[in-house]
């Protein structure tokens, strides 16, 4: 198979204007510091990629753990339409290992990478005649495997650029079918971007036989504009991650260059497969599952993307939308209309709530959403989407229930310390503490450390209200670390407090989970993003 027929069989029935859509949210969104997911979300997230019409899902890092050759490998079997790839360093073992997670997929994909930069030559202490001669072994060895490689010059941004050509034409001869070109540690501008992509097809032997990608990091904020850049010199494929997670500042963001594409297809005519009405609902949940919140402000999926609070916007939208806004909100899955709930509404009304807001739910996680969806609502005047949404958030997803909170009371003020009288139910026996602290979050988590004794360490503790006024929710965000494993929780009441201490348990309970799973939900070795 040549590796013209090649490009044909992965980008089939393509034209030049199609770009192609490769999501690493699974992979590189997950190296960022406290984004772990637990297996059952990897599995969860990568179906509603594939859904949405994701072309290329880059599911993990095989030789990384246990737990990520599990999640690839699983991903791998149960794939419908998307390609299902693997990442491997340039070394034989880990090549074979992404082979075995991926090759059970209907179009696996092998995506083997080195570092090329002066600076990343030095860490293997390889020349570039060594390093030439590890690349066309590599990729030899993968294609040898797999008809679909894809192979990745780490940090190409600021590698010289006659050793760069170099290395791509010895990846293409020995059988790469994509050349993909990072800007790994986001330091490359729009202009240079498009430069290097033009200068690459136009120079390397073979070029013309391949789809040239675009892999941009958002250190310096140009992300999406490099990767928009990228494909108007002729790159192909964008590498993207769900609301932009990923390392140090992120990659770019999945929903900024689809919706760039789509809104300015004037000055960008490029086609994606993407269904945009699923961006919400797939952002909504990477958000929960990573503990990662998306910004108030961020395009396209920020809570204030749509948000007018300005007299004169206000005016202008009420008379024409079209004013202050360059897409509809129901093209990326936010509901037009709006449906009041309260403590009369019943479970059709709640679930067609949720549809409305691009979320769906099974009929277990609807019973206990309407639970405490009845609760809210005898609390507060009015339940707004953001309430619901946050209650959706505060589910604990079918992990462990052996912490659980029965009660809590506490008197806090300015005479002294805070106490906390905790009462909770573990591993279905109930026990009591009652602690001081500094405030009344200290000494609740003082409560619960007391009861179920942990050496974890609290790395984040955010808080913020999920709509206005002093009955407002509570959405609380914990994230915790314990010998190298990390786990997030999150709640939202009305009450700060006890959203501070379901969180909490959230956490520990994920922790319990993991702990049984003999580290296999940890990187068990140190890499090198892409």
């Amino acid at each position: 198979m040549t590796a013209e027929t090649t490009k044909e069989t992965i980008m089939t029935e393509t034209s030049k204007d199609r770009v192609f859509i490769f999501d690493t949210t699974l992979r590189d969104g997950e190296q960022s510091p406290g984004a772990t997911m637990t297996h059952a979300e990897k599995l969860e997230i990568a179906e509603l990629l594939d859904d949405m019409g994701v072309d290329i899902i880059e599911a993990g890092f095989p030789i990384a753990s246990e737990g990520d050759f599990r999640a690839v490998a699983e991903i791998a079997e149960r794939s419908k339409s998307a390609v299902i790839c693997g990442l491997a360093r340039a070394q034989l073992p880990d090549i074979d290992r992404c082979w075995e997670a991926v090759k059970r997929a209907e179009r696996p994909r092998i995506h083997t990478f080195i570092g090329t930069s002066p600076l990343h030559r030095a860490i293997p202490n390889l020349t570039q005649d060594e390093m030439a001669e590890r690349i066309e072994q590599t990729v030899s060895h993968a294609r040898n495997l797999c008809d679909n490689v894809q192979w990745s010059p780490m940090d190409a941004t600021r590698t010289e650029w006659d050793y760069l050509r170099r290395v791509c034409e010895i990846a293409i001869k020995a059988g790469a079918t994509t050349i993909n070109i990072p800007d790994t540690v986001g330091y490359t501008a729009p202009r240079e971007s498009a430069e290097l992509i033009r200068r690459l097809i136009a120079e390397v032997p073979g070029g013309e036989d391949v789809i040239w990608a675009t892999h941009c990091h958002n250190d310096l904020g140009m992300a999406t504009a490099n990767s928009l850049a990228a494909v108007e010199a002729g790159a192909r494929q964008i590498e993207c991650t769900i609301n932009g997670l990923g390392e140090r500042a992120g990659n770019t963001a999945l929903e900024e260059v689809v919706m760039a594409l789509r809104v300015r297809g004037d000055i960008m005519p490029y086609a994606t497969d993407i269904d945009t009405r699923k961006i919400m609902q797939i952002s909504r949940r990477v958000a929960t599952v990573s503990g990662f919140p998306v910004q108030f402000n961020k395009a396209i999926v920020g809570k204030n993307a749509f948000a007018h609070e300005s007299g004169i916007h206000q005016d202008g939208m009420l008379k024409n939308a079209e004013t202050f806004e360059i897409m509809r909100p129901e093209d990326v899955g936010l509901a037009g209309t709006s449906l009041p709930l309260g403590k009369h509404s019943g479970r059709a009304a709640l679930r067609a709530k949720l549809k409305d807001l691009g979320t769906e739910v099974g009929d277990n996680q609807l019973k206990d959403i309407f639970v405490r969806f009845k609760e809210l609502a005898d609390r507060k005047k009015e339940v707004f989407d953001d309430d619901i949404l946050a209650l959706v958030t505060a589910t604990t997803d079918g992990d462990t229930n052996r912490l659980q909170l029965v009660n809590l009371k506490v008197v806090c003020g300015t005479g002294g310390p805070a106490e906390a009288v905790l009462e909770m139910e573990i591993d279905g026996q109930e026990y009591s503490a009652t602690c001081t602290g500094d405030g009344p979050v200290d000494a609740a988590f003082k409560a619960v450390r007391q009861l179920h004794p942990n050496a974890a360490r609290l790395q984040l503790y955010q808080v913020h209200a999920v709509t206005e006024g002093t009955d407002a929710q509570a959405t609380v965000s914990v994230r915790l670390e314990e010998d190298g494993m990390i786990a997030t929780g999150q709640s939202a009441n009305t009450d700060t407090v006890v959203a501070s201490v379901l969180a909490y348990i959230h956490a520990l309970n994920r922790l319990l989970v993991r702990r049984g799973k003999t580290g296999s939900d940890v990187k068990e070795i140190s890499y090198k993003d892409v």
